[in-house]
């Protein structure tokens, strides 16, 4: 259950939030009092979800690349000019462009791959230390995954991204705090569009599986960082909270295991 005061005054960023789990976040943090932005590649798409909101003059949404340095710099700038602060920033636009051999990628995918999963995050937190956090503190929440914890074929390089974001998420921790914490979580499988590919050829076998007995749904993780986000998770920073229904703790590893 959400709690409609916990974020109450605050303005939360969520990049990647046309869908999935962004929106859910969106959603969590405007049901917990707090205006939103959310970004995302297609206008339309974009205007969609904000429409959705019950209030959708509390949302701001603004199309941007969330592997564009200009473009992170260009959202934060919009953020602070309609809503006059950038108090939490969810990193949560993510891509996943290659699929099979590390050693059979090719450059252009994997750098695709870099630029939003990992130097993106870089990116829209820099910008939002710089226009507002640095003087005012925040929370930063990145949006991880189980993958960047193990090895698993065919997404190698995309789980190779996601373990730099949780290394990231620590030197970021050190060197922003003490005015800004800098946290991750790491979901395992979402039932989301992004992950289809994963889960809808055999969810009753995957989620016989997992140890609470269904894949994960978006509000599963959304609730999580709208902790994180708020004065509830004040004495943490430089965490990763998994959220994976408790796919890691199984002596095998992997949902994807036989």
């Amino acid at each position: 259950m959400s709690s409609p005061e916990r974020l109450a005054g605050r303005v939360i960023l969520v990049t990647g939030a046309s869908r999935g789990i962004g929106l859910a976040v969106a959603r969590r943090c405007a049901e917990e009092g707090a205006r939103v932005v959310i970004t995302g590649r297609h206008e339309e798409g974009l205007n969609q979800a904000r429409d959705a909101f019950p209030d959708p003059s509390r949302v701001l949404a603004v199309v941007a690349h969330a592997g564009s340095w200009e473009d992170a710099a260009r959202v934060a700038a919009r953020t602070l000019d309609h809503f006059g602060s950038l108090d939490g920033l969810v990193n949560n636009a993510a891509t996943n462009p290659y699929f099979g051999p590390l050693v059979e990628a090719d450059e252009a995918r994997m750098r695709k791959a870099y630029e939003v999963n990992q130097a993106g995050v870089v990116a829209a937190t820099a910008a939002a230390w710089r226009g507002w956090m640095r003087d005012h503190g925040g929370a930063v929440v990145n949006i991880a995954s189980i993958g960047g914890m193990s090895v698993e074929p065919g997404i190698g390089w995309y789980n190779a991204t996601k373990a730099a974001v949780l290394h990231l998420t620590r030197q970021l921790a050190y060197e922003l705090a003490p005015r800004v914490r800098v946290n991750a979580v790491a979901p395992g499988l979402i039932r989301t569009e992004f992950a289809r590919a994963l889960w809808e050829p055999a969810e009753g076998v995957l989620s016989q599986r997992i140890p609470l007995g269904r894949i994960g749904e978006p509000a599963d993780v959304a609730g999580a960082v709208a902790m994180l986000l708020s004065d509830d998770a004040a004495w943490i920073t430089g965490s990763t909270l998994t959220i994976d229904g408790g796919t890691t703790s199984r002596p095998s590893g992997g949902v994807g295991e036989p």
